[in-house]
């Protein structure tokens, strides 16, 4: 049942239709990666995916340790979680992903966090 959702807002309906044109297209190997990159309210999330083997080789968030909330603004925060997703991927070996921005529009807290990920040394 991935991507489909019954119910659920006109604008969450287009963000999965576009989800799914996306992932038709690209697709992580252990080499290079898929970066899934989902965004709430509140929170951002970053996964590093090997479509191939079902597993995530790195992950990171503004809900886990170092990364917290601690009163800094949502872009900042998204910065850092790209910074400290492309140094873990880094330690594991890996220098190039495939990005992969969910359905949502490369702007705002998605490119921060792209860009923080390039700054850590990671190639798209």
């Amino acid at each position: 049942m991935s991507g489909h959702i019954k119910y659920g807002s006109e604008k969450t309906r287009k963000r999965v239709k576009r989800k799914n044109a996306i992932r038709m297209r690209i697709t992580g190997t252990a080499e290079r990666p898929r970066l899934s990159v989902f965004r709430s309210a509140k929170h951002v999330y970053a996964q590093a995916i090997d479509d191939v083997t079902g597993r995530v080789l790195a992950s990171a968030s503004d809900t886990e340790g170092s990364l917290k909330n601690d009163g800094k603004p949502k872009k900042e925060r998204a910065r850092a979680i790209g910074k400290a997703i492309g140094d873990k991927l880094k330690a594991a070996g890996v220098t190039t992903v495939v990005f992969d921005r969910n359905g949502f529009l490369y702007h705002g807290r998605i490119k921060e966090l792209a860009d923080g990920a390039r700054d850590a040394g990671l190639a798209f």
